[in-house]
């Protein structure tokens, strides 16, 4: 990236200034390196000389006069400026710049690819809801961060494989099968009642009728445990069934879908009890096994087994994780979490140390609620269940590419509101429609140029010397940065407004430039503007694609 080759040649210069006498001996610190938020100020500045004042003992604007006389020359600077209080301000050559049209098209789809993890091995567990029904509206935001982010690791080199986690045990689990059993046999005329906060939705109903359609009285010829074991399998069935279909609505697919039994069918469970033993790490109270998570830093301990000898919801949590890191070896492990479970951050962490493990190679990304609303009016969504909004709902009503970009707007942290009616215009009000259609406008005039039997592979890049020829150039050369601080902050959402910006920046240049010219004379310049749409194009697909979106050619 140009802003790390920028740091270098700062480096450079004060260790070429301190050898020369200029600048006194001291450790170079690393140099950093800002966006100004003023055009004229240029593409890059530094502040390091506030930093070495102390240093040198000399004024900061006296220390930016010895760095950039100092500095050595590079193709891609066209002027370097002094500004006071002692910055130092780096504008890009704009033949440099123009050049950069063919270096993207050379790179194709790979562009703004970069080599930040080399290949460390990542696993993002996202979604994970539990099976005992559709994906709930509150899934879907989840969803978009995990997919989004995994794209953008993979982008930032890292090898990533994403991996739904299937709570197939434990009491949610028992409770699901006595309601299914329950339906199944009404749906029978029997008279069977609901168990005590069994699952009251009308999917359930449902299910209980496919139950019946499918398997008969079987389940009612056999022994209730015997029947509550084999619905367990059956409902698991449909549920994940309706969730995989839900997911892949989204575009959202995993590596692997992991089940939770399965920690306590091969022993994976019994293993970890038995390392946390072994780590003075478990003692027993109240009829019950305890992780002495308050040894390691936690607010309380955690229940692993319950006084009943079934497994507390934290074991699953050990084992799982045991598994991830020892059994399966990823270097690095990504949760994502809805808000409500922040409180349980510190028993993770707490657990990554029991189990002798860097904690620091856990992430947990926490999201908040997403508030839904139509004509600006809070509502709910569900016209069929009655009683939760699904997230099928959703995206058949305003479509995945919408869901996707408005889910990805703001900062997982951050509350936010999905207004529904502005997610179906189809304007330049609705950003979704306004970044899509800056790649299928493009499309268009490639094809009316290829109809026109213009070679749109051709042209003399050195003519583009327009000012939103070079905006659009300079913001196409920000997607590396982008992607970079995505990665590194694990903050997906820096996609939206980096897509709008390239998108506004295009429909300008558009406004303004005429890309496709019928004048003869004007045939090397056609041909240069075509190359560089094209790259907007190649950008602007890499963009979409990194926030799982599809990429149309025609709107």
């Amino acid at each position: 990236m140009i802003r790390d080759d920028v740091a270098k040649l700062v480096h450079k210069a004060i260790k070429k200034a301190q050898k020369r006498g200029d600048l006194p001996k001291f450790e170079v610190p690393e140099i950093p390196i800002e966006r100004p938020k003023q055009v004229e100020h240029g593409d890059f500045a530094t502040p390091v000389c506030l930093q070495l004042a102390r240093l040198a003992r000399m004024a900061p604007m006296r220390i930016a006069e010895i760095i950039t006389k100092r500095l050595p020359k590079a193709d891609y600077l066209g002027s370097v400026g002094v500004a006071k209080p002692g910055y130092i301000n780096f504008s890009l050559s704009e033949g440099w710049l123009a050049r950069q049209v063919d270096a993207i098209l050379d790179v194709g789809e790979r562009y703004g690819n970069i080599d930040l993890g080399q290949q460390l091995k990542v696993q993002v567990e996202f979604v994970s809801s539990n099976p005992t029904g559709p994906l709930h509206v509150g899934s879907g935001r989840n969803a978009v961060i995990g997919d989004a982010l995994a794209h953008v690791l993979a982008a930032a080199g890292y090898d990533v494989q994403r991996e739904y986690y299937v709570n197939d045990a434990g009491t949610q689990m028992r409770l699901f099968a006595e309601t299914l059993y329950a339906r199944y046999a009404q749906a029978l005329d029997r008279d069977e009642p609901m168990p005590e906060s069994g699952y009251q939705g009308a999917y359930m109903v449902e299910m209980g009728q496919r139950a019946a359609r499918e398997h008969g009285t079987q389940f009612l010829d056999v022994e209730r445990e015997q029947a509550l074991e084999a619905l367990t399998e059956v409902g698991l069935g449909y549920t994940m069934e309706v969730i995989r279909e839900d997911l892949a609505l989204m575009g959202v697919h995993f590596d692997r879908w992991f089940s939770e039994r399965t920690l306590y069918e091969d022993g994976t469970f019994a293993r970890v009890l038995t390392l946390l033993r072994e780590g003075d790490h478990i003692v027993e109270r109240d009829g019950a096994v305890w992780f002495t998570a308050t040894d390691l830093g936690a607010d309380k301990d955690e229940v692993v087994i319950r006084s009943s000898g079934a497994p507390g919801y934290f074991a699953s949590d050990i084992a799982y994780h045991y598994d991830k890191f020892i059994r399966r070896g990823f270097d690095w492990v990504i949760d994502v979490w809805g808000a409500d479970h922040q409180g349980h951050v510190p028993r993770m962490k707490a657990m990554m140390q029991a189990l002798g493990l860097d904690p620091q190679r856990l992430s947990i990304i926490m999201y908040q609620l997403v508030t839904w609303r139509r004509g600006g009016e809070v509502v709910r969504l569900s016209r069929r269940t009655g009683d939760i909004v699904t997230l099928r709902e959703v995206l058949e009503d305003v479509g995945a590419d919408a869901v996707r970009f408005f889910l990805l707007s703001r900062a997982a942290e951050s509350q936010m509101d999905f207004d529904l009616d502005l997610a179906k215009e189809q304007s330049s009000e609705n950003p979704v429609y306004y970044v899509q259609y800056a790649h299928a406008r493009i499309c268009s005039i490639l094809r009316l140029a290829e109809a026109r039997g213009l070679a749109t592979g051709q042209g003399d890049v050195t003519l583009l010397t327009h000012p939103l020829e070079l905006a659009m150039i300079r913001r196409m050369l920000m997607l590396p940065e982008v992607i970079e601080l995505a990665a590194t902050s694990l903050a997906p959402h820096h996609l939206a407004p980096y897509a709008q910006e390239l998108a506004s920046q295009f429909h300008v240049f558009y406004r303004d430039c005429r890309v496709v010219s019928s004048d003869p004379a004007d045939r090397e310049l056609t041909l240069a503007r075509m190359k560089l749409i094209r790259a907007a194009k190649t950008v602007l697909a890499k963009t979409l694609h990194l926030m799982g979106m599809t990429v149309p050619e025609r709107m």
